[in-house]
């Protein structure tokens, strides 16, 4: 039988929600639970609505669409759009006013934005609503552009088609860290009776002359004399990033891409794909047939929010395509701003290659490593650079103190066609820079635990009794990022630094009940080639994951 108070919770947010298809997902879902045959499906599913309300934190929130705390509908987006306008008002910032508001192209996007327009404005805050479905560095740029006190973007990047999501930026373009996200949360804690809260629905609804200015940034960045011939394959994935990539390549001087059919127009039900990542295995097959049959120079890809940029190149002599590491590109990325001249800070995660590291000492440019996620990359002083080996790239922070993967595969284009030129390829400029820097060959193991509270147990375990070697190599130190340090703020983790420059960072995923363990072995290459060295970082990077694996339980 289905608990009183369960009930009870239901019925108060049948009562506050005004959504005419979730209120009637609800009902029904009550209905079954109380049935006199009983449903212990609908029962279980009914107290997983209700078992917690998303948690708001510096990725703002993320999950299933539904009725519930626990999802994402309009009552939450309701009570976070009245929170976050609380906030803004107890701390206001000279010369910022007002929020600005995107949304991509899933499923209830739209609604969601206009709901938190109409309660930022009914709370006597400016808002400003993005013309239609855009890609999110456009809102990135949008905050700073407008100045304004704050940004939200509808969206959940690369999650499957029934998840949708809310992030928010602070006035300085960059996400929400502590204490900015707790004190939010706290706002909407308080919060009365979504049915209460005033609305307005006098925002500013913006005209397309934003993103004419952020497509005009863009396509400043490379330089005007420079090649342009390409035969580029691309997929924004079902997503938002197609049709101002058009622009960009046009405005660029970059032929028009040959773009997936399945996959150019917009479709928050993403019928190619089970998960649009462009990270996962298959996700990018489409684009990679098409350039076979095209013998094509390269591959771009866009997640469906087109913040993050993939790249998949030919395999010399064979009719092959492999997908680019994240970090592979993110070093090429640097070494052409690097090669520019281009002087500041140039940063990345603690979980990315330390290739950076070294290219930067080598420099003399300044380096910084953040914690995961660009809440922390966008926020690094004097940054110029800053990428996340999950695809993430921020090539022009004067534009976007985010990942955008639009400026990124702009660069990449203009890289790919000065190499064309020269006879080259983006992989001959990767064995260029592992013969100076030594090949740093990164992997990644997640071990999925049926049980999320052995999350914390693997790393404590890890923790008290480390191991005196990984794959043959000797652990020289163990940081225990839970105590901070080095500048970062504390997080669960362990960083482990291995003989010879190999690492392991353990951490526990922030969305999902998995262990991440990020891998990486380094080689430099001596007379035997560069080949040879290959051959060793993947048989050592092999044998670390063999050892991690058996060391967390994986």
């Amino acid at each position: 039988m289905v608990a009183a108070e369960l009930l009870a919770r239901a019925q108060d947010w049948l009562d506050q929600d005004l959504d005419p298809h979730t209120r009637a997902e609800l009902a029904s879902l009550v209905a079954a639970a109380r049935s006199t045959h009983g449903s212990e499906q609908a029962a279980a599913e009914l107290a997983d609505r209700f078992a917690r309300r998303l948690d708001f934190g510096t990725a703002g929130l993320r999950g299933a669409l539904g009725a519930g705390p626990n999802r994402m509908n309009r009552v939450v987006v309701a009570q976070v759009a009245a929170g976050l306008a609380g906030y803004l008002r107890a701390h206001p910032h000279p010369g910022q006013d007002g929020v600005v508001i995107g949304f991509d192209a899933r499923h209830q996007s739209d609604i969601f934005a206009r709901d938190t327009a109409e309660i930022v404005r009914g709370a006597g805050v400016d808002a400003y609503l993005l013309p239609g479905p855009l890609p999110t560095p456009v809102l990135a740029f949008a905050i700073r552009h407008l100045r304004c006190a704050a940004g939200v973007m509808v969206t959940a990047s690369h999650n499957p088609p029934q998840d949708n999501g809310y992030k928010v930026y602070l006035g300085d373009g960059s996400q929400i860290v502590p204490p900015a996200d707790t004190d939010i949360a706290a706002a909407i804690d308080g919060v009365g009776p979504v049915p209460t809260l005033p609305r307005a629905d006098d925002y500013v609804r913006l005209d397309e002359s934003v993103l004419d200015e952020y497509v005009s940034a863009v396509s400043a960045l490379p330089r005007p004399d420079g090649p342009r011939a390409l035969d580029v394959v691309y997929t924004p994935l079902h997503g938002v990033g197609g049709a101002v990539v058009r622009r960009v390549l046009e405005r660029t001087g970059f032929a028009p891409a040959y773009e997936t059919p399945e996959q150019a127009d917009p479709d928050p039900d993403f019928p190619t794909v089970a998960f649009p990542n462009p990270e996962e295995p298959g996700v990018i097959d489409l684009a990679l047939s098409s350039a076979r049959r095209r013998r094509a120079d390269l591959v771009v890809a866009n997640d469906p929010d087109a913040d993050r940029c993939a790249v998949a190149v030919p395999v010399a002599d064979t009719a092959d395509w492999r997908m680019m590491h994240g970090d592979e590109l993110g070093v090429l990325l640097a070494d052409t701003l690097m090669r520019r001249g281009v002087r500041g800070t140039y940063a990345t995660t603690i979980v990315s290659s330390s290739m950076l590291r070294r290219m930067c000492a080598a420099r003399d440019l300044p380096y910084v490593e953040t914690l995961t996620g660009f809440k922390w990359l966008g926020r690094v002083d004097g940054l110029v650079f800053g990428y996340e080996e999950a695809l993430g790239y921020c090539v022009a922070p004067g534009i976007a103190r985010d990942k955008d993967g639009i400026s990124a595969m702009v660069l990449a284009l203009e890289l790919a066609a000065a190499l064309k030129l020269a006879g080259l390829t983006l992989q001959s400029r990767l064995d260029e820079l592992a013969r100076v820097y030594g090949v740093h060959a990164t992997d990644q193991l997640s071990v999925r635990m049926a049980n999320p509270s052995r999350l914390g147990s693997a790393v404590d375990r890890l923790r008290t009794t480390p191991p005196a070697a990984l794959g043959g190599l000797e652990v020289a130190s163990i940081d225990d990022l839970a105590l901070g340090g080095d500048g970062l703020p504390p997080t669960e983790g362990l960083r482990c630094a291995l003989r010879d420059g190999a690492r392991v960072v353990v951490r526990p995923s922030g969305t999902e009940p998995k262990l991440k363990c990020y891998l990486e072995a380094v080689v430099m290459v001596g007379p035997e080639g560069l080949a040879a060295a290959r051959a060793v970082a993947r048989s050592r990077l092999a044998a670390i994951r063999a050892d991690v694996a058996a060391a967390v339980g994986g």
